[in-house]
């Protein structure tokens, strides 16, 4: 079984310690969870403008992972709320990485869990069940890997193989 979280003394001191090993992800997003420094091995979701899979995602066990969501970047709806954030603290998530909005963001900086996005937006997402799960997604100038590790604090996020 995974810990539940990836210890590190912080972003810059791994950058320094890894050199050419580690990814760093372009600095375009915002925090928005009580935890800013988490960290776990990385589990994917794409999706675009319906966060279902979302949802399935944070249901399971999420103890020593991270959820990493390519929205597409949208601005259009929020992928996460209080409510999925709750779900996630309930199941022991380190943190979401969100390639798009959430919404509810003073509930959220409430508990504890990392959250980074783009930004927010007031508007719920659609309920389709589309999208894919576990699978590579590429976006902030990285690659993320599922089983990856991804260490995330106020100085950015970077990736280490599995």
């Amino acid at each position: 079984m995974m810990a539940s979280t990836l210890k590190f003394s912080g972003t810059a001191d791994l950058c320094d310690e890894h050199g050419d090993e580690i990814r760093i992800c372009e600095p375009i997003f915002r925090d928005f969870g009580g935890d800013k420094a988490f960290s776990g091995h990385i589990h994917t979701v794409k999706c675009f403008e319906d966060n279902s899979l979302v949802r399935q995602a944070l249901s399971q066990d999420g103890r020593g992972r991270v959820l990493v969501v390519d929205a597409g970047g949208s601005l259009r709806c929020a992928m996460l709320g209080d409510q999925l954030a709750l779900l996630a603290v309930k199941n022991g998530w380190a943190g979401v990485v969100m390639y798009g909005c959430i919404r509810d963001a003073l509930a959220c900086s409430q508990e504890p869990l990392g959250i980074k996005a783009l930004t927010t937006h007031p508007k719920k997402s659609e309920k389709r069940g589309i999208g894919e799960e576990n699978i590579p997604l590429h976006f902030a100038g990285v690659d993320f890997i599922p089983g990856d590790r991804l260490f995330a604090d106020e100085d950015g996020i970077v990736l280490l193989p599995g």
